[in-house]
């Protein structure tokens, strides 16, 4: 299965690793340069941050695969697989900010809110990308 990959143009997968890049830039920032206003808490918005980083990572991993041959039993195992990739990828990084990054701590609500956006990505990639008929 794997080598079906090599079918895909490389291209395709620089807006997905443009974004792992920036996501895991922005996931490793010290607590310390994370601007703090009591509204942003009122709202979630470092929850809807973490479904949007997650949903897009999860989305953009998906785009290679709208112009591919692959049927639609293969790109859906390829979106589960993405989709499992990016929740790991999200309780990894709570682990690494409990640890190693300052000022930042392991948050269950975190995992929560990256496993939705990776999700919410699954069913979109797998109702907006699977072929027609």
């Amino acid at each position: 299965m794997p080598a079906q990959l090599f079918h895909l143009k490389t291209t395709r997968f620089i807006p997905v690793i443009a974004w792992f890049v920036i996501s895991l830039v922005l996931l490793c920032l010290p607590g310390s340069t994370i601007p703090k206003y009591p509204w942003l808490a009122q709202i979630y918005a470092d929850k809807w941050i973490h479904i949007g980083l997650f949903g897009m990572l999860c989305l953009l991993a998906g785009l290679p695969f709208r112009a591919s041959g692959f049927e639609n039993p293969v790109r859906k195992k390829w979106f589960v697989r993405i989709t499992l990739l990016g929740i790991l990828y999200g309780i990894l990084m709570e682990f690494v900010q409990k640890y190693w990054i300052p000022n930042r701590s392991f948050e269950l609500l975190d995992i929560v809110a990256d496993s939705t956006g990776c999700l919410l990505a699954y069913l979109y990639n797998s109702r907006n990308f699977m072929r027609k008929g």
